[in-house]
């Protein structure tokens, strides 16, 4: 398996510009070197949106699921730092998906990243996962391309924390599905056929899903921002 873990966090939100500046320095200097000092946090990605938009998409890979509910890690939700505090409502259209790893091929990190969300039909999700699977594991040897990783949500059985309150709750998506790639192009083609809506909708997802094209901004593992 490519991520370095069993679980991942995938989340999205927008950020403004004019809050920017200030967010990156924090999450970069302050809330990475707290979130990757907690047990079982094995890595983490920050990208932004690779056109002009306000959205930026967070990856952090997890040893297990339990680190979801790990009491080192519901301690931070539930006492944010001062500057944390000040963060957290900048955080707009607040996506949180807490997932197991269904499927993992290749790179995580790469230049450029297409995230999707999406669900099932109904009755669909064996066949849906089956689908996939075959297509997952050639992208990653194609040309332009790095890895492609499948995440399901599933939510551990906490009550709302602090931070989400600061937020004012969370979305979720259901399904997650990560290529990571060093040609844009590779990726976009990628979204206009194979892993298109009606191509999705064809293999047993449900109308709707949801496609986005990012750029690395920033990625660490715990070594990286010990103290």
């Amino acid at each position: 398996m490519a991520m370095l873990g069993r679980a991942a966090l995938a989340m999205w939100w927008d950020m403004a510009p004019e809050q920017r500046a200030e967010f990156e320095h924090w999450h970069t200097h302050e809330h990475y070197p707290e979130r990757l000092g907690i047990p079982g946090f094995r890595r983490a990605s920050r990208w932004r949106d690779a056109g002009a938009g306000e959205g930026i998409f967070q990856l952090y890979e997890l040893e297990s699921h339990d680190v979801l509910s790990s009491a080192a890690y519901l301690a931070r939700l539930n006492a944010p730092t001062p500057w944390s505090a000040r963060m957290m409502p900048h955080h707009r259209n607040m996506v949180r998906s807490q997932c197991n790893v269904l499927a993992s091929h290749g790179g995580v990190t790469a230049r450029h990243a297409l995230a999707l969300r999406f669900s099932p039909a109904d009755g669909k999700g064996e066949s849906l996962l089956q689908g996939l699977a075959p297509l997952l594991a050639d992208l990653s040897g194609r040309a332009g391309l790095g890895g492609a990783h499948l995440l399901r949500h599933s939510p551990p059985p906490i009550a709302m924390t602090a931070e989400q309150k600061l937020r004012g709750g969370d979305k979720f998506a259901d399904w997650v599905l990560i290529v990571t790639g060093y040609e844009l192009e590779a990726l976009d083609a990628l979204a206009r056929a194979e892993l298109g809506a009606p191509a999705l909708e064809a293999l047993g997802a449900a109308p709707g899903s949801q496609h986005g094209r990012y750029q690395l901004s920033y990625a660490a593992t715990p070594v990286d921002v010990a103290a």
